[in-house]
């Protein structure tokens, strides 16, 4: 149905230009590079022949496929970001595409002795036979989510290329930032105008989801007493080891390279800290809300038996709640979820329904007023140099936009 070549040009001219987010930054965008690839999409889809195309001041990229059909059809979207990852650089993105994947290991930097090796990423003997596109070993290839970008924008130009496909008004939005968590802060769901919308952002072909991790983060600052060593007798209190009690009296199995699934976890991302003070910086990541907030009480509780112990306010925690699980928005409108279903298996995709651990766009739209469920965009090890994208899962997600649309369509024809 999609041309592979047109995929392919179309990705590598979106990853080759560097878009990484900052989370130190507070702009919107918080990168000023990030422009330079919302710019192009825009001129694209005006070259396409999308309508009411529009970049606002914080660069969200909006734009209408006008319907195909008379009768009266539910507004629905598609949403994907374009910034990436700052976990990783994305400077001088530099993609290699390997033919007919024979299923061993892959060179990605000779000299660097990089290899993406399917005896460690089991998921490559998946797509034998397949088209992938890998790094060159130095960089994040950026699939995520460019990927995204490319599915919907090939999707919008083969409906424009093929107007006997029923259709109602289909909204896109590309957005910026949400790689740090801020992608649907400045979203603007009224000017939208959808009744609903999918985030291409998963990896595997298939993932359909809507179920996302509850999150927090917490700040947890340790006050010490510095005094000369020599002397410190009955005097030093040592920030440090307050701070080590902190993270072993937290359970050790519930971290996360010991879960999986719907289970939980803290986990420690960041120490800085001497003697006189330490800060912890921890997320906290639940799917079920009641296990979410005992997870923020037991923190809290922790650092009030610490202080009782040292008989001082020596620690103290702050905790931000970041987002919550789009489910408890989705399940009173689960249709959308079953429409992404029937259109995955129409196309000859197996529907791999369960829940995200992590965030999305998605949760905070739902959030918003806006549904959002989260359907694959094709890759796989997002964030790091051993990140690849096979083409035909992205000719698949770009066949699912379509078959979405169609089927919205047709289910309110009477």
């Amino acid at each position: 149905m999609t041309n592979k070549h047109h995929i392919i040009d179309r990705f590598i001219s979106y990853v080759t230009i560097d878009t990484q987010s900052d989370p130190e930054s507070n702009s919107t965008p918080s990168t000023e590079k990030q422009w330079e690839l919302a710019n192009k999409l825009v001129d694209e889809l005006k070259e396409m022949g999308m309508q009411e195309v529009s970049i606002d001041e914080n660069a969200y990229v909006m734009a209408t496929l006008p319907a195909t059909v008379a009768h009266k059809v539910p507004v629905i979207g598609f949403v994907s970001h374009f910034d990436t990852s700052p976990d990783f650089t994305g400077t001088n993105v530099k993609p290699q595409i390997v033919e007919n994947y024979d299923g061993k290991d892959i060179v990605l930097n000779e000299e660097k002795n990089i290899i993406l090796s399917p005896d460690y990423f089991e998921d490559l003997l998946l797509y034998k036979g397949k088209t992938l596109i890998t790094t060159d070993g130095t960089t994040l290839l950026g699939a995520d989510d460019k990927a995204g970008i490319t599915e919907i924008m090939t999707a919008m130009q083969y409906l424009i290329d093929n107007p006997d496909i029923p259709h109602g008004k289909i909204r896109i939005c590309f957005t910026p930032d949400e790689e740090i968590g801020r992608g649907a802060h400045k979203f603007d769901v009224e000017k939208f105008g959808a009744e609903w919308a999918y985030t291409m952002d998963g990896s595997q072909i298939g993932e359909l989801e809507y179920e996302n991790f509850n999150a927090a983060q917490a700040v947890v600052t340790v006050k010490g007493k510095s005094v000369h060593p020599g002397y410190a007798k009955d005097k030093m209190v040592n920030s440090i080891y307050i701070a080590q009690d902190f993270i072993n009296s937290l359970p050790r199995l519930e971290t996360p390279e010991h879960t999986e699934g719907r289970q939980g976890f803290f986990h420690l991302n960041n120490i800085k800290g001497n003697v006189e003070e330490t800060k912890l910086e921890y997320i906290i990541r639940d799917h079920d809300k009641e296990h979410f907030e005992a997870r923020k009480e037991m923190m809290k509780n922790l650092t009030s038996d610490i202080c009782e112990q040292y008989e001082t306010d020596c620690i103290s925690v702050e905790i931000k709640d970041q987002y919550f699980n789009m489910k408890e928005k989705i399940e009173p409108v689960m249709h959308i979820v079953d429409l992404a279903e029937e259109a995955m298996k129409e196309v000859d995709v197996k529907p791999i329904v369960r829940p995200i651990r992590g965030g999305t766009d998605g949760a905070q739209l739902s959030y918003m007023g806006l549904p959002c469920p989260n359907i694959f965009a094709g890759g796989h090890n997002f964030h790091g140099k051993y990140e690849y994208v096979p083409v035909e899962n992205m000719q698949k997600a770009t066949e699912v936009i379509v078959k979405i649309a169609e089927l919205t369509a047709k289910k309110y024809e009477s």
